[in-house]
């Protein structure tokens, strides 16, 4: 059985002389590279102008990572703040720690802070972006693979992940495998973004336009692959009512996805990029 196991890497970091290169990092520079060329191409099918989604994500991607490492920190305190926590540890974010939900919310903010300022309307562009998002967050999570992390419960599949000693949480055997959670994510998101693909042209053949859903569906779906898969970590975590705070949050994200959706398709929908001349 451990023959056919997912090993994990042996190293996370490799130096160029001092400086050390992070497998975390490049898995999360990978993906926001990713979504950038992809979310790019498909604005500028869409009327916009080219390089407008570079421009958004130089604000949206730093805003998105100091929101994600604020809500894990938020989430976590005891990491920082506890008994033998240590503040110190905080802008530390190559040792992992990234909360997607503060990720989104603060790289969202300035993403529709920014289409405003510029005359365009924020639905195209989230549109564009949408399935996008869920590819480069496949992407990222490898580096939760390299960081030997946020694994699941034991499992004696043949696709379960070993993890090395120094990584093996306390009272499991070193033979012991685990569901690779990050692998069932990584599967669910790049599903989730041919669905998002399908569904827009659906959308668009059916009513004519897309209207900002597909940013609403990005929502659910990622979110209902989260419950599930959330559900089979061991990793600490704060639980109320005997669930992690991060199922609780992601089916709250999923009814307001839902909800808003269902309230976008009542209302009159447009796919024109400018507010000039359109809705907003």
């Amino acid at each position: 059985m451990l023959a056919a196991a997912i090993p994990s890497p042996a190293r996370g970091v490799w130096y160029l002389g001092p400086f050390p290169l992070r497998a975390y990092a490049l898995c999360i520079l990978a993906g926001v590279f990713v979504s950038v060329w992809w979310g790019d191409r498909r604005y500028r099918a869409a009327g916009g102008a080219a390089d407008q989604v570079l421009d958004v994500a130089l604000l949206a991607v730093p805003a998105g990572i100091v929101g994600a490492r604020l809500y894990h920190v938020v989430t976590s305190p005891d990491a920082y703040f506890g008994a033998y926590g240590n503040p110190a540890l905080i802008p530390q974010i190559w040792r992992g720690g990234l909360g997607v939900w503060g990720g989104i919310f603060f790289g969202a903010l300035a993403a529709a802070w920014m289409v405003h300022r510029r005359g365009l309307r924020w639905a195209p562009f989230a549109d564009a972006v949408a399935p996008t998002l869920l590819v480069a967050q496949a992407i990222g999570r490898l580096g939760n693979w390299f960081n030997q992390e946020l694994f699941g419960s034991p499992t004696t599949l043949p696709w379960g992940l070993r993890i090395d000693d120094a990584h093996l949480p306390a009272g499991y055997a070193s033979d012991t495998l685990f569901h690779p959670t990050f692998l069932y994510e990584a599967l669910w998101n790049l599903a989730g973004a041919v669905f998002l693909v399908w569904l827009e042209r659906r959308l668009r053949q059916r009513d004519g336009a897309v209207g900002g859903r597909l940013l609403w569906a990005y929502v659910m779906v990622y979110t209902a692959g989260r419950v599930w898969i959330e559900c089979l970590r061991i990793d600490e975590a704060q639980l109320i009512a005997g669930l992690r705070l991060n199922v609780w949050t992601s089916i709250l994200i999923f009814l307001v996805g839902l909800v808003c959706f269902i309230v976008t398709s009542r209302r009159p929908l447009s796919d024109e990029v400018s507010r000039v001349g359109g809705s907003s």
